[in-house]
């Protein structure tokens, strides 16, 4: 069987991109790799990429100079997670609180990890979630 050796870009759709700019680069503090009107992508930290595009925008095949890529859209709320250190988990609810982000819940996992969890401006869940979550996540 070929190798994988890890996830390179997430994506998520939402109904306002400068909306999302502000929330992922503002309160999320997210580097921009990439903006133009049809997407952003930043730089997720450990070689990967999070991609946010507008809904909509990429319903078509996207003609670049290296090739195409295909049509693609979501809809509805999504779930991704962004890997934070165990010692930055009450630096990050402090910061969260100041930006008037509400944290929905929190779980502490079996193998030790903690998650806490909140809602994007387009109401996509957003967890951060400490080491200790998942066999192979370094704890």
């Amino acid at each position: 069987m070929p190798t994988i050796r890890g996830v390179l870009e997430t994506a998520i759709y939402v109904d306002d991109l400068a909306r999302a700019r502000s929330f992922y680069e503002d309160v999320m503090g997210l580097r921009p790799m990439h903006a133009d009107g049809r997407m952003t992508a930043y730089d997720a930290g450990s070689g990967g990429a999070f991609l946010v595009f507008k809904r909509g925008a990429s319903n078509h095949r996207t003609t670049l100079p290296g090739g195409a890529i295909p049509a693609h859209d979501g809809q509805g709320p999504l779930h991704f997670a962004f890997a934070i250190p165990r010692a930055a988990l009450s630096d990050w609810e402090a910061h969260l609180a100041q930006a008037h982000v509400v944290i929905e819940d929190r779980v502490t996992w079996p193998r030790g990890g903690q998650s806490i969890y909140f809602r994007d401006p387009d109401g996509h869940l957003v967890e951060l979630a400490t080491p200790g979550l998942w066999p192979n996540d370094g704890a």
